[in-house]
């Protein structure tokens, strides 16, 4: 097929993409239903589509973004998504001096999905179940029915894998769930290096869904048919045609609506095109906003620390510790690894009509555009057991089939400063080359979501307090030379994979590779991989830090009420 006949093919496979999205309408004041779900992302399509498989209910999403397109779902394009205004709430933390300290004004990028499918149409696409004894941990804990034996069920639920050797592993895997999930139908020539460094260094390749959790392997990713599955299309195009599913779009949740004499929560204030707009909810307000939104919101409706809400003039109904105890994912993001050979994606040559690459995406979703953000491999290690297929990994590996230097304007979306980018990076852009990010899974430091003030369309303040223990310091320190150690092995040396050594300004009075350098550059360029968690903290009715109970109701508040 014609790279034209191919384009051809592709706008007319956008409209009947954009067929199966969901039509908005603009409920009247005071309009009923049955249930109300508060944003339409990762979380919220997914509940309020099986919400609506019941009969006799009707359910009102309400999302503050706009319609996903197919265009968004090319999986390589993820990087130009996280620069758009349009799709993306483009979130920025406090200003630090302890980390992001090579970002412009010292401040972290979060970009989060304004869109159907919220952060699903904008992450990387890596299906993660977590480690068991995560879920485990919490099961003891109190958290009754969130064991790993208890959550199998619906992680295989979700499931559509289509990856041959793991299909038929019915203990753990499902073939006929609504969300896709294979291996990327393309790999550089580095992440078959990458697995065989793997094997080099004593791990095993391991289905990291399955049995086995320490190890290396290709990602297994949402992915369809080369393109992304995102929770819009996994769960609200299948329910499309049903007539008690309802959906208000470009819509900003302004406060939930409490009743003071019950503390029941009845309905929601949104804001759609300036016009504040009541909804009533006969049995459940559902708040699905994420870790930024949802303690923005429930903060917002007077839920949350006492003082803090005085600060800010919003009268309290219930003082809990909302947006405490924040947590997330992150990764140096300094290590670039040059090679020899032409083995890496560069944006210069995916855009290139003379090159086959955009053929072969358009006619049959194949080559580099099929990669999610050039994403291909990753590994679980612990860094202080190295090869022990026993322990409980600490360290993820994510490898990627190029690096910051290979242009297209990555730097300028995680916010590396321009002094940054041109004397450490600028005069090796184009060039070939990879990196790990190594990234920290269980961080011990905790930060918090405050609001700036009682505005519902003030962008909130974010304080990761990234770094703050000491132990998430020698963590992601080992993490770094673990990194390093994969590019020495003859599995990425047949690249001439070599690590660019330019001292970061600001650790120059470290000795370079001393641990003292490499926290600072840990420092220095610090990625947030996305994984923002905490703020609603679940826990049993006992435990004075969490927010919601095992059954993500509003813990020791009221019996009969479900937000």
């Amino acid at each position: 097929m014609s790279l034209s006949a191919g384009t051809l093919r592709f706008l007319q496979e956008g409209e009947r993409y954009m067929r199966n999205e969901l039509n908005d309408i603009t409920p009247e004041q005071d309009d009923l239903y049955d249930f109300i779900v508060i944003g339409a992302g990762t979380a919220g399509a997914t509940i309020a589509s099986r919400l609506s498989e019941i009969k006799n209910c009707t359910v009102l999403l309400i999302e503050a973004g706009r319609s996903e397109n197919l265009l968004m779902d090319v999986p390589l394009l993820v990087n130009l998504l996280q620069f758009s205004d349009d799709v993306n709430w483009k979130y920025r933390t406090e200003s630090s001096d302890k980390y992001c300290l090579g970002m412009n004004d010292q401040r972290c990028s979060w970009p989060r999905g304004k869109v159907m499918g919220g952060s699903s149409v904008l992450n990387y696409m890596i299906a993660t179940r977590g480690d068991p004894r995560d879920y485990d941990t919490w099961a003891k804990l109190g958290n009754e029915g969130w064991s790993y034996n208890e959550l199998l069920h619906y992680f295989k639920k979700l499931e559509r894998l289509n990856i041959p050797a793991y299909k038929n592993d019915t203990v753990f895997h499902n073939t006929k769930g609504p969300l896709s999930i294979e291996y990327p139908p393309y790999h550089t020539p580095l992440a078959e290096g990458f697995l065989e460094a793997g094997l080099e260094l004593g791990y095993p390749l391991v289905d990291y869904n399955g049995r086995e959790h320490v190890g290396f392997s290709y990602i297994q990713a949402t992915l369809k048919n080369g393109e992304r599955a995102s929770t819009n299309r996994a769960y609200l195009h299948i329910a499309k045609e049903r007539s008690n599913l309802f959906l208000t779009r470009n819509s900003i949740a302004e406060k939930i609506i409490i009743d003071p004499r019950t503390n029941k929560a009845v309905g929601v204030q949104f804001n759609k095109e300036n016009v504040s707009i009541k909804v009533r909810a006969r049995k459940e307000v559902i708040l699905c906003a994420g870790a930024i939104g949802s303690p923005q919101l429930l903060m917002l409706s007077g839920i949350g620390p006492k003082d803090h809400l005085e600060d800010v003039g919003i009268p309290l109904i219930k003082n809990a510790p909302v947006g405490e105890n924040l947590m997330d994912h992150i990764a140096y993001g300094g290590l670039v690894f040059l090679v020899d050979q032409p083995v890496s994606i560069l944006p210069r040559d995916v855009t290139n009509p003379a090159r086959p690459y955009i053929r072969q995406y358009f006619t049959n979703r194949y080559g580099p555009l099929s990669v999610p953000g050039c994403v291909e491999a990753l590994a679980f290690v612990d860094v202080d057991r190295p090869r022990d297929t026993e322990s409980y990994p600490n360290v993820e590996l994510m490898f990627v089939g190029t690096s910051m230097i290979a242009g297209g304007g990555y730097y300028q979306n995680v916010g590396i400063t321009e002094s940054n980018w041109q004397e450490l990076f600028s005069k090796v852009e184009g060039r070939h080359s990879w990196t790990i990010f190594p990234m920290l899974m269980r961080p011990k430091s905790r930060g918090r979501i405050l609001l700036k003030d009682n505005r519902p369309l003030t962008k909130p303040r974010i304080i990761p307090n990234y770094l703050d223990d000491p132990e998430d310091i020698r963590v992601i320190v080992k993490a770094v030379r673990t990194a390093i150690e994969v590019s020495k092995t003859r599995g990425m040396q047949r690249f001439g994979s070599n690590l660019l050594e330019l001292p970061i300004s600001g650790c120059k009075k470290f000795p370079h590779g001393s641990d003292e350098y490499w926290e600072c550059a840990v420092r220095t360029f610090t990625f947030t991989i996305y994984h923002h968690s905490g703020t609603c903290k679940m826990g049993p009715e006992h435990d004075p830090t969490a927010v919601v109970n095992p059954r993500l109701q509003i813990s020791n508040f009221w019996h009969d009420n479900y937000l």
